[in-house]
């Protein structure tokens, strides 16, 4: 059995690829008319979650990469690295609601398939879009790197394949299930106790009060864009505006300089300025450089809040350049 299709140069060199609005517009479509037709197709939140070895790979992966992302977890039982990152995994495959499916290989027992993907050391986690193959990361990532990554991936999927994901219905599997827990609240007191803090300009309180609710409740949307706000107006409390931009303008290749004046182009009200500045960081620099652009770029998109069309617009110029 031979993979086919397979391509480690990454996803986007493909010449036939539609429009990326209108792919996405379509995905979107094809997601909403299935659920109003009640699901036709619909998978329990579990079989988001599969055990794929070498016979099943083309049928459980390639051919299932046309719908949806599919992300592949190499893993073995000796591994220590992987018995922390592969439940992180699988959590945020049924948190992210039939947006990718997860693929587990244990490579002890498909020696072939760790071969064919180049496979050095694990755990290694790649993806297969619409049959084509790219890898995301090696190690134990971070949760927030993850998602990041994820993100990304999703979006190349939606908008150059058009790919309409996977519909989950939450009510499969679940007969003599126990009640899902319900979070911690409410939190209007520490919410607004973060509030007054931004009002006395003092920021340190109010990231550690918007802290105290996500630490309970990692989803709540007003602590999220709080703590993104918070954040920002700290790092730029004693900036010296004239002196960051500045070095900034004297120095494209400085990637603090860029990163602190893109703070400032947003808390001054410059939104793409800010996006625009750190895309092009990212474009132009690699390693640790890179990274600390794409993450600073991922902060600011939380301070505006993923609705706004300047952040998806940002977010498609930023797939661009990462893959």
């Amino acid at each position: 059995m031979q993979p086919r299709n397979m391509s480690m140069s990454g996803v986007v060199d493909l010449a036939a690829v539609k429009a990326a609005g209108e792919a996405k517009v379509k995905a979107e479509q094809a997601r909403a008319e299935a659920a109003r037709n009640g699901g036709a197709g619909a998978v329990a939140p579990a079989a988001l979650v599969i055990d794929v070895d070498e016979a099943g790979f083309e049928r459980d992966v390639l051919q299932r990469s046309a719908e949806v992302p599919v992300v592949i977890d190499f893993w073995a039982e000796w591994c220590e690295p992987c018995k922390q990152l592969g439940p992180l995994l699988e959590r945020l495959a049924v948190e992210y609601n039939g947006r990718f499916l997860l693929a587990k290989v244990d490579v002890d027992a498909n020696q072939m398939l760790m071969q064919q993907f180049g496979i050095q050391g694990i755990p290694a986690v790649f993806a297969v879009v619409a049959g084509q193959a790219l890898p995301l990361f090696q190690g134990a990532a971070p949760e927030a790197q993850i998602r990041e990554t994820l993100d990304q991936l999703i979006q190349v999927g939606e908008e150059r394949f058009g790919l309409t994901g996977i519909v989950v219905d939450p009510d499969a599997g679940t007969e003599g299930a126990a009640p899902a827990e319900v979070p911690a609240g409410p939190y209007d007191a520490l919410l607004e106790a973060a509030a007054q803090a931004l009002d006395a300009n003092d920021f340190g309180g109010a990231v550690q009060a918007y802290k105290n609710v996500l630490v309970d409740d990692p989803g709540n949307p007003e602590a999220k864009l709080g703590l993104a706000q918070a954040e920002l107006l700290a790092r730029v409390q004693d900036m010296d505006p004239q002196q960051v931009r500045k070095d900034a303008a004297e120095d494209p290749a400085d990637v603090a300089a860029q990163i602190a004046a893109a703070d400032l182009d947003l808390v001054g009200g410059h939104v793409e300025d800010a996006f625009g500045r750190l895309v092009e960081a990212v474009r132009r620099n690699f390693g640790d450089d890179r990274d600390a652009a794409r993450v600073r770029l991922l902060e600011l998109f939380e301070v505006i809040g993923p609705e706004d069309p300047r952040v998806s617009s940002a977010r498609t110029a930023l797939a661009r350049v990462l893959f």
